[in-house]
This record gives C-alpha cells, sequence and structure tokens, in this order.
C-alpha cells in the first residue's frame, strides 16, 4: 500500500507513516507536490491523505484528484484527513469525486492533531495539550491499523450523517474559502529577512524571493507550511498576527 498526502506543519505526514509502519508493508510515502507522486499511484491500493479545510478537503488535493482522473479508475482508496477540531465528513468529500472517476473507497480515518493555524489565538493550545493530542492520536492510527490487519477497515467521515455534519457545520458557511486558491497569504516586509524558507517549502511554489523580499501570488491552498516555517513570523493568513 503506498501513500499520498498534503502535509502543512507535518501532522498529515506524520499519521501517513505511522500507519505504514503499523501495516508493516514496503509502501511508499510520497508528498502530493512531489514529481514522485504519480509513483504512488501505481499500486492497486493507494492512502490519499490530507488535512481538512473547513470541512473540505484542500484546493490542491481537489485539483490533484482531477487532474490525474484517468489513474483512479479501478483504484482501492483509503482516505485519511487530519484536523484540528471538526472534520465532519473530511474524508467522504474527496471519496464522493473519487468514486466519480471510478475508484474503490475502501475506508476513512478522521484524526485530531495540533492545529496549525497559528495566527487565530482561539486555536491555540499549549505544548502539554497538543502533546496529549498526539499520543491519542497515535493510538487510533495503531487502533486502525489492527482492524485494517484484520480485512475490517474504519469508515470514518463517509456516511450520510457525516456528510450533513460537514455541510452544515462548517462548509455550507465557509464554501468560499475552499472552492479554489487564494491571494490572502499576508508578509509583513519589516520582519521577512528573505531567506527562502517559505519559497523552498511552499507546495504550490506560489511564493518567490523578490528584491530580497518574500513575494507571494495567488495560488496558495493555505496549507500554512509556509507560516509554521517562517523564522522571523513575518506571514500570516487567517489572522493578522502569530501566536507563541
Amino acid at each position: 500500500m503506498n501513500a499520498v498526502y498534503l502535509s502543512g506543519s507535518g501532522n498529515t505526514k506524520h499519521i501517513v507513516t505511522l500507519l505504514l509502519d503499523e501495516l508493516g508493508g514496503n509502501g511508499i510515502a510520497v508528498p502530493i507536490e512531489s514529481e514522485d507522486a504519480m509513483k504512488a499511484l501505481e499500486g492497486d491500493e493507494i492512502i490519499l491523505a490530507y488535512p481538512t479545510m473547513f470541512s473540505n478537503i484542500p484546493y490542491l488535493v481537489r485539483d490533484f484528484i482531477n487532474t490525474h482522473e484517468a489513474f483512479w479508475k479501478g483504484k482501492k482508496i483509503f482516505l485519511i484527513t487530519t484536523m484540528g477540531l471538526f472534520s465532519g465528513d473530511g474524508t467522504g468529500c474527496a471519496a464522493r469525486l473519487l468514486k466519480k472517476y471510478g475508484a474503490e473507497i475502501t475506508g476513512g480515518l478522521q484524526i485530531v492533531m495540533p492545529d496549525s493555524i497559528g495566527d487565530c489565538k482561539a486555536l491555540k493550545k499549549s505544548k502539554e495539550q497538543n502533546k496529549a493530542i498526539i499520543e491519542k492520536a497515535d493510538k487510533r492510527v495503531a487502533e486502525a491499523a489492527k482492524q485494517m490487519r484484520e480485512g475490517s477497515y474504519p469508515k470514518e467521515g463517509l456516511s450520510f450523517a457525516a456528510h450533513l455534519a460537514g455541510l452544515f457545520g462548517q462548509r455550507l458557511w465557509f464554501y468560499n474559502k475552499t472552492t479554489g486558491y487564494t491571494d490572502k497569504v499576508k508578509i509583513d516586509p519589516s520582519k521577512c529577512i528573505g531567506c527562502g524558507i517559505c519559497a523552498k517549502n511552499c507546495p504550490t511554489q506560489n511564493i518567490r524571493i523578490g528584491d530580497g523580499k518574500a513575494v507571494a501570488s495567488s495560488k496558495c491552498t493555505m496549507c500554512y507550511r509556509c507560516i509554521d516555517h517562517c523564522p522571523k513570523q513575518a506571514m500570516t493568513l487567517l489572522g493578522k498576527t502569530l501566536h507563541e
């Protein structure tokens, strides 16, 4: 079983690699933006993993599915979403699209992880709280792997009830935030030192260095990778300032 994933702060990558280890196979895990992503799709059984955004899939993931529609027919897909608090049908959103292209959805797993949105004070937790969240997540992954080895895959986020929860819980109210890429990344030039870490880590190549400063374009997928990696806290997206 191979895996293709989008990971901003590293939450989704952690869950995917842990699950593959627990399953004891020889599968590979490849970032969705990597040139090797197509290699992971060569297998018959695939994990597709991503962070849930407003009870929806990131536009980069949707774009990836649509761009490679011919590869999904006959594939068995297990979906994983990571979330800060609530997902609803985070896995179900991708499942419905993949089924349209002929994929078989084997199951879904929705895991709460520390929230990577550092520019929203209400979502910040202490290190102790985050450590407890990760420990609980690791146990859930081990339990899921045990189920999968026994041939009983979890089906989280795939039911009609989950669909209603995701739709009315968040997606209807924030739908415009996930229908495409965004140009809302804010960069404080007084803080930016032009180190290039953000540009190097951006999965959509949305950031470049110009005249010694980071410059963002309009293809942000809201993964928060640039914000989480910035050594000078010069970048924000949903909020105006970063919170320790």
